[in-house]
């Protein structure tokens, strides 16, 4: 008799455990975890998106998990610059909250926001077109020699 009530206790327990493990966060919680970042708060970009490219429920993923992963998206250059300079970084400056290299990327040629047009790209924060540029034939800083000249990327073409 003793063993049974020890038993049913323990039962209750459990299922009680199991209950509040199993629930899911109240409106507020999400609104609370999904707005860490308050320039971004309105963005699904950090969070997975269904086949119709829409945000995906946090529902089935546990909210500890929800969390973690909110507070380690939000982690933008804008408001940790260090992050840009970190071994495997696209580049050293931050433009638009993303890590870039001002030097070479063709969206933010130089300075951020300054873009290339379409057949050029950019050598040393410079937009050259590689198909015509004596300077950047082909590539950056691929100089045809002197006397010849730099056609459809390549010195000396014709």
């Amino acid at each position: 008799m003793r063993s049974l009530k020890i038993f049913l206790i323990l039962a209750i327990a459990m299922a009680a455990l199991a209950f509040s493990l199993a629930a899911t966060p109240t409106t507020d919680e999400e609104v609370a975890v999904l707005e860490v970042d308050e320039d971004d708060s309105n963005s699904d970009e950090n969070f997975p998106l269904s086949d119709f490219g829409q945000p995906s429920s946090l529902r089935g993923t546990s909210r500890f998990l929800a969390q973690v992963n909110a507070k380690t998206a939000v982690m933008t250059c804008n408001k940790f610059p260090r992050v840009c300079r970190a071994k495997g970084s696209a580049g050293p400056d931050c433009c638009k909250k993303k890590c870039v290299n001002v030097l070479t990327d063709r969206l933010n040629c130089g300075m951020c926001g300054r873009k290339c047009r379409h057949p050029e790209i950019c050598c040393e924060g410079e937009c050259v077109n590689p198909l015509f540029d004596k300077k950047n034939c082909g590539q950056c800083n691929n100089k045809c020699n002197k006397g010849s000249s730099c056609a459809y990327g390549m010195c000396s073409y014709a």
